[in-house]
């Protein structure tokens, strides 16, 4: 595994998500932007004064052309969802999908089989995440959508017309049946003086906690929520609670297991997995992000520097703060997902002259020239190229020529199972490295 406990990664999260080792996390949760259409600032004055973020989508602005195309190329169906979601609602949803589809799948690709995924959102966008989900982790490993019950209704919610909103959604995925398996059951204590039907007292663990999950601060057995006065309160405009994401934690993972939270925000997850003694780590955007995971550690985890200060945290191998994607160290070994594996067509070549590595290397060479076809570069020395296949053979790609490109390393290694030749010149282009 090639990042460390307690570490976190600041800036957009889809780099650090390419730059995990394939199926090396056990849980991941959750609560990505929802696709709002609106901005959320955070409370002046409180510890997550200044953060904000627009969750507002638009397809000419917020999809990436390299996106369209890894999809278009190598998972077609989820560029179907996308599109549908596109039509049937609007631009800022189809750019939403689209902006989650790429990092749905490097989750997928980094979860172990055993893992499992939790994806926090509300009915603005669920119906649609769902579609995506499915098409990437496989319908059959959809396990639950779990409601919670999100608030008490009091004042200008009472004056709304028609039914009062007042849930958000969780989509549990388990990657395996054995993943499902190893769930932990949790139990709510019976109520004092709880009768079964026959009128007897029951006996044992308690009632199992179903798929709707309560926030009734009367209830007080199962109440999920921050109350006006608690000392969790951050200011964080999206803020969950503790109690929500340590549920979560404790029912799919197990102690010393890895958790991350690829949209941590004021850190509830990371949080709630040091208090439940698991491996943790974190990706944001927001420029303090680091300092409020150290402020909350200290409030709420007692995970403190000898000292006491934040600074001296770093050194002392507490918490990893990082600004470049870790190095992979699984050679690039991807995971294939539920798509590949039902739609991969077979790697039938086509008929006529089959060539060895060798002779297709010699005819690109004099067909091509020593131009690296990722970048335009001209080599002297065609040593410096490398033979790759256009559409990766993990992809259903063909061993023939005419499926065949030559990269420089650099080209090479940026184009990866990531990026189709185009989508690798248009990253080029972008980084001012074509010639």
């Amino acid at each position: 595994m090639n990042i460390q406990n307690r570490s976190l990664f600041h800036g957009d999260n889809l780099g650090f998500l390419r730059g995990i080792d394939t199926e090396t996390i056990d849980l991941i949760a959750t609560d990505p932007p929802f696709n709002k259409g609106k901005d959320f600032h955070a409370t002046p004055d409180s510890l997550a004064a200044g953060s904000s973020f627009q969750d507002r989508w638009s397809w000419d602005k917020d999809v990436h052309p390299a996106w369209i195309d890894h999809l278009k190329d190598d998972f077609p169906e989820i560029r179907d969802v996308v599109e549908s979601a596109r039509s049937a609602h609007s631009d800022g949803m189809g750019a939403f999908m689209c902006f989650m589809a790429v990092r749905l799948l490097e989750m997928r690709r980094i979860l172990k089989p055993t893992g499992s995924l939790y994806l926090h959102c509300d009915p603005t966008a669920s119906h649609y995440l769902k579609t995506v989900m499915d098409a990437i982790f496989g319908a059959q490993n959809f396990r639950n959508e779990i409601v919670w019950r999100i608030g008490w209704v009091s004042g200008y919610k009472t004056q709304k017309r028609g039914w009062i909103r007042n849930h958000d959604i969780l989509l549990y995925y388990a990657m395996s049946n054995e993943a499902a398996d190893a769930f932990n059951k949790e139990f709510l204590p019976y109520p004092d003086g709880y009768r079964r039907r026959d009128g007897k007292l029951p006996k044992g663990k308690g009632v199992p906690i179903e798929d709707t999950w309560n926030c009734n601060p009367a209830d007080s057995l199962d109440s999920i929520m921050i109350k006006s006065f608690s000392k969790e309160k951050t200011g964080y405009a999206t803020q969950k609670p503790l109690a929500l994401y340590e549920r979560i934690i404790r029912a799919s993972s197990n102690p010393g297991e890895f958790v991350l939270d690829p949209f941590c925000g004021c850190a509830t997850t990371l949080v709630a997995a040091e208090r439940l003694g698991r491996q943790w780590a974190g990706i944001d955007l927001w420029e303090k992000a680091y300092e409020m995971v150290i402020e909350r550690l200290k409030q709420d985890a007692a995970l403190q520097a000898p000292d006491g200060t934040a600074k001296d945290m770093f050194p002392n191998g507490k918490i990893g703060y990082f600004t470049e994607p870790p190095e992979r160290t699984d050679d690039g070994q991807e995971a294939a997902t539920p798509l590949k594996a039902k739609f991969t067509r077979p790697r039938q070549e086509p008929s006529g002259e089959r060539l060895s590595r060798d002779e297709m290397l010699k005819r690109l060479l004099e067909q091509e020239g020593a131009t690296c076809q990722g970048c335009n570069r001209v080599f002297d020395d065609p040593r410096y190229l490398q033979l790759d296949h256009n559409t990766p053979r993990a992809d259903g790609g063909i061993n023939h020529i005419s499926n065949r490109v030559l990269l420089c390393g650099p080209c090479n290694q940026l184009k990866s199972n990531l990026l189709t030749l185009s989508g690798l010149r248009r990253e080029n282009e972008k980084r001012g490295h074509m010639r």
